[in-house]
């Protein structure tokens, strides 16, 4: 029997639903089922895009519970819980840590063979919680990490050099943040370095290309201080790294994962390039870095170990 390509979507607000509408426009998936406390909500997200099948295809989109993805291949979680006033970072980080903890339980019982994909803030935090929390194997749980900035960089940069941001080769790795950290080294277009060279007639002017990594950096709260969320980028990041396993197409995405003696890391999650194919992140590589970047991504990943720590992980 050939098996359905079912996506579980955990959270069905901003996020959830953008990764939602992305596959369901790129025909990832032939089943994606809604599964949000809201049951209601759940329901009527999965009754609007359904109307539009006779435009996209006879993709199957229905609310259901943690039971319903049995069957799953993927299940992105983008659940998690808003900032009360007054409250700490420290306070929510520890709350959404609760609320990942019961969908872990949950998903290990329903859908224990799932490739989960961590889309929820702090992503690398949680995606450390969840391999902490979960009993599947670690190369099964993803967090998008720097694939949105990745994204960002890239075409910012074909906008400045005026070429396909597809063309453009260039990471952003470390974490999915403040501490992020911009790969210069190797970034390149149709394999030609643009570090301390002219391109296409552009040449490297180092103020103005940090002004375009402070521009990928800083995204986010530009968008939110706007339109109040980010969503329609991070839900192309799902549904691209949705093609990438059930298609199994070996590509190399900056997802979170944990370090395992990676540029001297360990006990972390962050992003550096990673083949992803069925079976979740299948290799990772460590490209050449030069010093700044090294202690750049050291620095990263201190940031975090700081929040790791500050979980208290004797109530779960």
């Amino acid at each position: 029997m050939i098996q359905k390509r079912t996506i579980g979507v955990i959270g069905v607000g901003n996020v959830g639903m953008a990764a939602a509408y992305a596959l369901f426009l790129n025909h990832t998936a032939e089943e994606i089922i809604l599964v949000d406390k809201d049951m209601r909500r759940a329901e009527g997200e999965a009754m609007d895009m359904m109307h539009g099948q006779a435009y996209v295809g006879n993709i199957a989109v229905r609310s259901g519970t943690f039971g319903d993805l049995a069957a799953a291949q993927i299940v992105i979680v983008s659940a998690g819980v808003g900032q009360r006033p007054g409250e700490s970072r420290l306070d929510l980080l520890n709350r959404n840590a609760d609320v990942l903890a019961q969908i872990a339980a949950q998903l290990d019982r329903h859908a224990p063979d799932a490739i989960l994909f961590i889309a929820s803030n702090p992503v690398d935090i949680l995606t450390y919680a969840m391999r902490q929390l979960s009993g599947r194997p670690g190369h099964r749980i993803i967090g998008t990490g720097t694939m949105l900035d990745t994204g960002r960089f890239r075409a910012l940069l074909g906008r400045h050099y005026r070429v396909d941001p597809r063309s453009v080769h260039a990471y952003i790795v470390g974490e999915h943040g403040d501490s992020e950290v911009p790969l210069w080294s190797g970034a390149s277009i149709g394999g030609t370095p643009i570090k301390g060279q002219a391109v296409l007639g552009h040449r490297f002017d180092a103020e103005r290309m940090q002004g375009i990594f402070r521009q990928v950096r800083d995204a986010a709260y530009n968008i939110i201080d706007r339109k109040g969320y980010t969503n329609t980028a991070i839900g192309a990041v799902l549904a691209r790294l949705s093609q990438a396993v059930l298609a199994d197409q070996k590509s190399i995405l900056t997802v979170s994962t944990a370090m395992n003696g990676e540029y001297g890391l360990n006990r972390v999650c962050l992003s550096i390039p990673c083949v992803i194919g069925f079976q979740g992140i299948e290799a990772r590589l460590t490209p050449r870095i030069d010093e700044d970047e090294l202690h750049g991504l050291q620095a990263s990943a201190r940031r975090l170990m700081q929040s790791i720590d500050s979980i208290n992980w004797n109530r779960r």
